[in-house]
């Protein structure tokens, strides 16, 4: 039993730590330059309506350029949220120019936009665009989550657009035993929300992926807190991954609603009956390589969801990684940069032999 004199030096000491603690985040805060990543692009280049291709180019280009497809609902800052903690960099380093397609904030007309829009005009716009500037050769694959989604539809109806595909915590399949997500989003009337709100609060969005682990996310998070106090590095990656958490993009309300009712709630992508762009999506067309990375503890995307890509894809050479860790680990834990970082750079650079 601990003396209430002991409770109260505790409760008192952690009083202390999380005032220090918050003191130092607001002065990380105040001398944090980073918006979209702690790289500078070389430039931006606007494809489609909504979509800035940002470009980045290495010291010394000898190696395939490696086109990022994000997913649409977050901001790419987690892809290099310190130097310690990035994508980009690794593939700078190894002489890969990078082209990460990064969502802008949608206006009132784009609620109007189809996932057609973005899959042909503005994915396929992105990957055309790379081809091009490097003498017709398509680029490499780097899919994140949806995004991932998306490369694969890509692939399946633009095959000269994509060379080799690495994809991170992406779902194929949304109707597997366990998916918290695809459960909840089965009981949503999106043509209600879009044609009553119009474009999508990102607010909302984010009330909902917490609500699927809201101790971890708020209770946790927080109360573990001022135990980084005076750990500058730590406080300053606390403080920008808390950025990238809440700093997302509004929705497009067609295509946030078509993505939602197409494959969550009809999972028409693995049944086959997905068309986008006049095309039915055939994943059995899919015959480039594929690494496909998934985490063994993602709430966000089961295992399950991820691994059925291997058994409707054509590709003779896919691989899969199983991460033991979660939906955020992959992007941003240490063993994600030391084990997941290099097999990417691996299954990439077999490209060049």
């Amino acid at each position: 039993m601990i003396a209430p004199d002991q409770a109260q030096q505790e409760i008192q000491a952690w009083h202390q730590r999380l005032i220090r603690a918050l003191e130092q985040a607001h002065e990380a805060q105040a001398k944090d330059t980073a918006s979209a990543g702690a790289s500078t692009p070389d430039q931006r280049i606007t494809i489609g309506n909504r979509l800035q291709l940002r470009v980045f180019t290495p010291e010394q280009e000898r190696s395939t350029p490696v086109l990022i497809i994000y997913s649409m609902v977050n901001r790419p800052s987690i892809l290099d949220l310190t130097a310690q903690r990035s994508w980009l960099r690794p593939l700078l380093e190894a002489g890969h120019p990078v082209y990460l397609t990064d969502w802008q904030e949608p206006c009132g007309a784009d609620r109007f936009l189809s996932l057609d829009d973005h899959l042909e005009h503005s994915i396929g716009g992105a990957a055309q665009c790379v081809r091009d500037r490097h003498a017709g050769h398509p680029p490499n694959i780097l899919g994140i989550c949806q995004g991932g989604t998306l490369a694969l539809c890509l692939a399946s109806t633009h095959a000269h657009l994509v060379n080799r595909i690495v994809n991170l915590v992406t779902p194929v399949d949304f109707h597997t035993p366990g998916d918290q997500l695809s459960r909840l989003v089965q009981q949503i009337d999106f043509e209600r929300i879009i044609n009553t709100l119009g474009n999508v609060s990102a607010h909302w969005l984010n009330a909902v992926f917490i609500a699927l682990k809201p101790y971890r996310l708020l209770g946790q998070r927080y109360l573990d807190f001022p135990e980084i106090a005076d750990n500058p590095q730590a406080v300053e990656d606390f403080v920008r991954l808390e950025r990238w958490m809440y700093d997302s993009p509004n929705q497009p309300a067609r295509a946030l609603a078509q993505f939602a009712t197409d494959f969550y709630q009809r999972n028409a992508l693995t049944q086959g009956t997905l068309r986008l762009c006049g095309k039915t999506i055939e994943l059995d067309k899919v015959s480039c390589p594929i690494l496909n990375i998934y985490a063994e503890h993602d709430h966000l995307v089961p295992p399950a969801a991820a691994q059925a890509l291997g058994k409707h894809i054509a590709s003779t050479n896919y691989q899969e990684i199983c991460f033991a860790g979660g939906h955020l680990g992959v992007f941003i834990s240490r063993r994600a940069q030391s084990e997941l970082v290099p097999q990417a750079l691996s299954w990439f650079a077999a490209a060049q032999k």
